[in-house]
């Protein structure tokens, strides 16, 4: 899934820098989206312009970090949705730090004109759905594990 994700933002982007640098936006939903090359030397919204080697230090540690975690965690290997979600950040961080590395800022294409937005790409999407997924297992795990230790606390009073 990683390697899929990361082909297909490196494809787009590709394509974006080839058919959209230096021309004008392509529309293509009418006012819903449009194609437009960007280049982004920062992070979300273009902030912290200027500081590719601290975002590449901190992306490669953070990707090395869940990358460890699914693979050595048991917790992350029996749960699909939190591998799932983990995964899909990771592709997202590398697609654009492949970016960050080869050419010091992230090729972005996506405009939506339906709304004041950043123009984004497919990695940025990745990390997106991947932390939104994320936060999601977390509150489902949550309210899980309550209800397990208050049926816990229920058998326990039980049996007494």
């Amino acid at each position: 899934m990683i390697v899929l994700i990361i082909a297909f933002d490196r494809l787009t982007k590709h394509l974006a820098a080839l058919y959209l640098s230096g021309k004008s936006a392509v529309t293509f939903i009418k006012g819903v989206a449009e194609f437009t090359y960007a280049e982004n030397t920062g992070v979300a919204f273009s902030m912290f312009s200027g500081g590719r080697w601290f975002f590449i230090l901190h992306t490669a540690a953070v990707s090395a970090a869940c990358i460890i975690y699914m693979y050595k965690s048991k917790t992350a290997q029996k749960n699909l949705w939190l591998f799932w979600s983990l995964g899909v950040i990771v592709s997202g961080a590398l697609g654009n730090l492949i970016d960050r590395i080869a050419l010091g800022y992230v090729i972005d294409f996506i405009n939506p004109t339906f709304v004041d937005f950043a123009v984004f790409n497919i990695a940025d999407c990745a990390v997106t759905l991947g932390t939104v997924s994320l936060v999601l297992y977390l509150v489902y795990d949550m309210l899980r594990e309550a209800k397990k230790e208050k049926a816990d606390e229920h058998s326990d009073k039980s049996d007494s």
